[in-house]
């Protein structure tokens, strides 16, 4: 691997502060104004009144992207490290917090929102774009609406409605490696004597089979088990009763289906289907004098894992143990209610109460046949139900005529979390349990000119410990150990101080975070014999201190050009370098105290050139995305001759960072009709953000652990053509 160096990263964020300080800051000008979000604070507020960070990823940017889900979307955004196994499974981590390998939302640490109430799954690749309107992200544990998993941040997953998105719009595309996608959405308003309805309706699917590797003519191959299919469906009905008080209704499926899994083995035999539903119900309603209100939400989630993974050939099993089928399905149902009251004490004063209820099951089994020795065992889930409230309160205060604004909150969280019998788990002893868990934040904003604001805020979060964690009995696991669980478990916990400053300009916009988030009281497995080991609080903590930045820039307007109105060009990005990310509990087998699976720096850089408001409106987008380096205590089985005394999962390996650039255009044939394209990876590169071993030669793996395969690589060049008709 060639050495790179953080100064990339650094030399990026640098450029981008230069050329902000650089911006003429006048007072009487007009400035890109901030955008309203909700998720921070549970009611909608302008970004420059929170006291964390949080990153907004626009219509516009949705629009504009050749993104498959919405994991591909935040690598286009540097929201954080993606280690995307397979076209249907991610993890995602964002200061030194992360999402589970398999997507259990259950045992995340950045909890993964639909419209304000919890997704059900934390593997975004089995979500798609196609009926986002917008997405919040929360950096960090900044917010005491919400309890556990928020750890190192919220992500929240706003859907479309018949405002956000009116008219209808048929969109159909195609490109490499057989990619055919296709999306129908409509709609609209109504206005009746009982008030205004509005509806929106949307309809997406698409496939894509095996795709071929980077590497340039000669080297380009087909990467085996790569194929998928994605189908999903919303509707959502809304009416407005009433100037002060409204009603939302969503239905909603979304999923990726037999889609391959290589995994780390690269395995050629694996596949998974992944689906996530949803039906929520929102009313909000204001006083008349808009000094109170309160949201009511009512929701059900179903989200299945439905996994294939049979080891037919890797010489890791015997061949007595080696599966033809091992298919394990677990299903998690959630129901739950939120309720939030709000009232203005007094001028400049809003406080929010907020009352939570939730319900959630997790039913899990699994079937295996094979050799003589592929016996029936337990599921890779153990059966739990968990019964969680809450009740919180935060306070904002706005002092010197909206100059400085105080805020303040408190969240008490109180669960049980039951096990309940597993099939083909025997041992297990149902049992119950209680945690509780107090999280706070608190902050300043200060308005210190119309073009410069700071900020300051400190938090905590934490998750709860799930039922297989605590039970007080043991699971068996395919390789034949015993882990006990630990009915003395304290939930896992974070720490984050933040300081940020936003500048914006003319039509420019620049903000930078420094933080530090301490991640402390990991659930850990420690073995406690040769073939045993307990679930235990690591009693050392993780610690993450970083820079991250947003920008973006209009640079006709900021600059002054002197050019015909129509044209249009722009500037754009995102990024953060973390210069500590220390492990002080690594394992000494490791070699390393980084933390893994976690970029060192990352960053998305974009410009976006054409003209707007002509006959014929077309543009040109190019992004380059930096991606890495990383640590990773790889479970790929590498090959002895480049990497000499490997331990599985334990010894940790720099990968080193890689750029891939994409580019998009579009031009508007005439009134409601446009034809796009797309190249994405343009140079080709033969990289993975997350694997070690490429599918290339010289091979990287231990073939004859890996099913035959060399490794896993992501797609090579890319190209996708398409048409959107909008009437």
């Amino acid at each position: 691997m060639t050495k790179t160096y953080p100064r990339l990263a650094v030399v990026a964020t640098a450029g981008l502060c230069a050329f902000s300080a650089s911006v003429p800051l006048y007072a009487q000008q007009s400035y890109i104004m901030p955008p309203t979000v909700v998720t921070a604070t549970g009611r909608p507020e302008p970004v420059s009144r929170i006291a964390g960070t949080v990153q907004v990823i626009q219509p516009e940017a949705i629009e504009r992207s050749a993104a498959k889900s919405v994991t591909e979307l935040f690598a286009e955004n540097a929201v954080g490290f993606m280690s995307e196994w397979t076209g249907g499974q991610t993890s995602l981590n964002i200061r030194g917090a992360a999402t589970e390998g398999q997507g259990r939302d259950f045992r995340s640490q950045v909890l993964v929102l639909i419209n304000g109430h919890r997704a059900g799954t934390a593997n975004i690749s089995k979500l798609s774009i196609a009926d986002v309107e917008r997405i919040e992200i929360v950096r960090g544990p900044a917010s005491v609406v919400y309890g556990s998993q928020n750890m190192g941040g919220v992500v929240n997953i706003i859907l479309k409605t018949g405002r956000s998105a009116p008219g209808t719009m048929l969109e159909a595309s195609g490109g490499s490696w057989g990619l055919l996608q296709g999306k129908a959405q409509s709609g609209g308003t109504v206005a009746t004597s009982v008030g205004a309805f509005d509806y929106y309706v949307g309809l997406a699917g698409g496939k894509r089979d095996n795709y071929e590797t980077g590497g340039g003519p000669g080297n380009n191959q087909t990467e085996a088990n790569t194929a998928w299919t994605r189908a999903g469906g919303m509707a959502a009905l809304g009416w407005q009763i009433d100037a002060n008080s409204r009603l939302d209704v969503t239905l909603r499926s979304d999923g990726v289906y037999d889609a391959g899994f290589r995994g780390s083995a690269g395995n050629l035999f694996a596949f998974d289907t992944r689906y996530n539903r949803s039906i929520d119900a929102s009313f909000n309603a204001q006083t008349a004098d808009g000094r109170g209100g309160f949201f009511f939400q009512g929701y059900y989630v179903q989200d299945v894992d439905d996994l294939n993974n049979p080891s037919p050939l890797s010489a890791l099993n015997a061949v007595a143990a080696r599966t033809v089928v091992d298919h394990n399905r677990r299903q998690l149902d959630i129901v739950g209610t939120r309720f939030q009251p709000r009232y203005s004490l007094f001028g400049g004063n809003d406080l929010l109460m907020g009352f939570d209820w939730e319900r959630s099951w997790i039913s899990s089994e699994r079937e295996r046949r094979g050799g003589t020795a592929a016996t029936p065992t337990s599921p890779q889930d153990n059966n739990q139900t968990e019964n969680v409230f809450a009740f919180y309160a935060e306070d904002s205060q706005s002092l010197f005529g909206d100059v400085l604004t105080l805020r303040g909150g408190v969240r008490q969280t109180m669960g049980t979390t039951m096990l309940t019998a597993t099939p083909f788990a025997p041992t297990l002893i149902p049992s119950a349990t209680n945690y509780q868990a107090t999280t706070w934040s608190a902050g300043a904003t200060v308005k210190a000119t119309d073009w410069l604001g700071f900020r300051a805020g400190a938090s905590t979060g934490f998750r709860a410990p799930t039922a297989t964690e605590l039970g007080a009995n043991f699971t068996i696991v395919p390789i034949g150990t015993s882990t006990f669980g630990n009915p003395s478990l304290g939930p896992e916990t974070s720490r984050q101080l933040e300081v940020g400053t936003t500048l914006t300009a003319r039509a420019a916009r620049f903000d930078l975070a420094l933080f530090q988030n301490v991640i402390a009281n990991r659930i850990i497995t420690v073995p406690t014999g040769v073939t045993t080991s307990q679930f235990r609080n690591n009693p050392s903590e993780i610690v993450v201190q970083g820079l991250e930045f947003q920008a973006d820039a209009d640079l006709v307007k900021t600059l002054g050009l002197s050019v015909p109105e129509t044209w249009r060009w722009s500037v754009f990005g995102n990024g953060y370098y973390n210069f500590k990310m220390t492990d002080y509990g690594a394992l000494p087998a490791a070699q390393s105290d980084r933390v893994v699976r976690m970029n060192e720096y990352e960053t998305s850089l974009g410009t976006r050139f054409g003209q707007s408001g002509n006959e014929i409106p077309w543009s040109v987008q190019l992004l380059g995305i930096l991606r890495g380096p990383m640590w990773y205590n790889t479970e790929e089985s590498l090959s002895p001759t480049f990497f000499p005394g490997q331990i599985r999962s334990t010894t940790v390996y720099r990968k080193d960072a890689f750029w891939v650039f994409n580019s998009r255009g579009e031009v508007e044939v005439r009134k409601g009709v446009k034809v796009f394209a797309a190249v994405n990876n343009i140079l080709d590169v033969n990289q993975h953000p997350i694997f070690i071993a490429l599918d290339q030669n010289p091979c990287g793996a231990n073939q004859i652990n890996q099913n035959g395969t060399c490794g896993n690589s992501m797609p090579g060049r890319e190209f996708v053509l398409g048409v959107q008709v909008r009437f």
